[in-house]
């Protein structure tokens, strides 16, 4: 099958991305499904700093790619052995798939694959395939999903199905930004109701986040940011209080609204200053959780005797510790019912053509979430 698609030959390119349009809209080869594959039309794909962390370079990935990891579409055809999907289904992706047989899956952490991450790290999917040619030349998949494209053949493990009464724009989301957002919540946290909570960094996972500690009941939900628009949309979305980060005096302002620092923290701007203020706004006995995907080569210093002295608790969250088989379903009637308004994240949709433009809007914070509709 011929189809377009947004393909990156290499990172590092200058902004604006308008400009020198790192993202190549060519045609390319999809080839049909193996052995427990499935070929999804696309009809949106949301733009995320995991993509945006590829194209500037800060993560590095074998190149060529078609980029695009959160996404939802139709199923079209299906593989051999494939037999609880069918075509006409609509499904949502996940972009770790899950193997269920090694340590980490059996043990109810699929998010920590560990095929899943090796195949992710090589640019194949789930079974070491890749599926996208340019001419004769093998093409890599991005997190085994590679979704700015009018098709995607994936591991049937990379797919979950989906209500289709929700919408594609919509569905999207739920693919990376809630669960990641939400998950971190409610699966590594698992912040109690009557908790105080701070989230800082709020792109469209920490905005998940902080409806996430709404839902959870939380009773303060402290905001922090640099932009003010996007503290404006956190007070819509259930925030109790806001601090701009930018302000010197940040962390006095988090830890006095929260009466000595907030029992959870969470990051999620994947950056090492917002960690630092993450954890030092968190309370003694407190945790403090990121989520968010700062270099490789950034590390963090912090004073080591707090941990003990203090209890504290710092934890990592990928995926938000999900079980997207489980927790997708469970977000998306959250959703539906009103009590998870994910629609409220969108603020742009776009053409695949228009995709570098959407990049640099990410890059400089002006937007929270873009889909690119199909």
């Amino acid at each position: 099958m011929r189809i377009k698609a947004a393909m990156l030959r290499a990172s590092g390119a200058a902004a604006p991305y308008a400009q020198s349009r790192p993202l190549e809209i060519t045609e390319i080869d999809l080839r049909a499904p193996g052995y427990g594959e499935v070929t999804v039309r696309i009809k949106a794909a949301g733009l995320c700093h995991s993509d945006l962390s590829v194209i500037n370079g800060d993560r590095q990935r074998p190149l060529p790619m078609v980029l695009g990891h959160e996404a939802a579409g139709v199923v079209e055809a299906l593989g051999e052995g494939v037999r609880d999907l069918a075509v006409g289904d609509h499904v949502v992706m996940v972009f770790v798939p899950s193997c269920g047989c090694c340590l980490p899956c059996a043990g109810g952490r699929p998010a920590l694959c560990e095929p899943g991450a090796a195949a992710n790290g090589a640019g194949t999917l789930l079974r070491g395939d890749r599926r996208l040619y340019l001419g004769a030349h093998a093409v890599n998949h991005h997190l085994g999903v590679s979704a700015f494209a009018e098709c995607a053949t994936v591991s049937r493990e990379s797919c979950v199905k989906v209500d289709p009464s929700l919408s594609f724009e919509h569905a999207a989301l739920f693919g990376c930004a809630v669960l990641t957002g939400m998950g971190a919540v409610v699966n590594t946290a698992r912040v109690p109701p009557g908790a105080s909570v701070a989230v800082v960094g709020l792109g469209g996972v920490g905005l998940c986040s902080v409806m996430g500690a709404q839902v959870s009941g939380a009773r303060q939900i402290v905001a922090v940011d640099l932009s003010d628009d996007k503290l404006r949309t956190a007070r819509e979305l259930g925030a109790t209080h806001c601090v701009n980060a930018s302000d010197p005096d940040a962390v006095e302002q988090i830890r006095a609204l929260t009466q000595g620092g907030a029992e959870f923290v969470f990051e999620l701007a994947g950056s090492i200053p917002a960690l630092e203020l993450a954890y030092k706004a968190t309370a003694r006995g407190g945790m403090t959780v990121t989520g968010g995907l700062p270099p490789p080569d950034r590390h963090l210093s912090l004073q080591a005797v707090n941990l003990v002295a203090e209890e504290r608790t710092l934890k990592g969250s990928y995926i938000g510790t999900c079980v997207p088989k489980r927790d997708i379903p469970n977000f998306v009637s959250l959703f539906q019912s009103g009590r998870l308004p994910v629609d409220k994240l969108l603020t742009h949709r776009l053409a695949l053509d228009e995709i570098n433009t959407g990049f640099d809007r990410l890059r400089d914070g002006s937007a929270i979430r873009q889909v690119v509709l199909f």
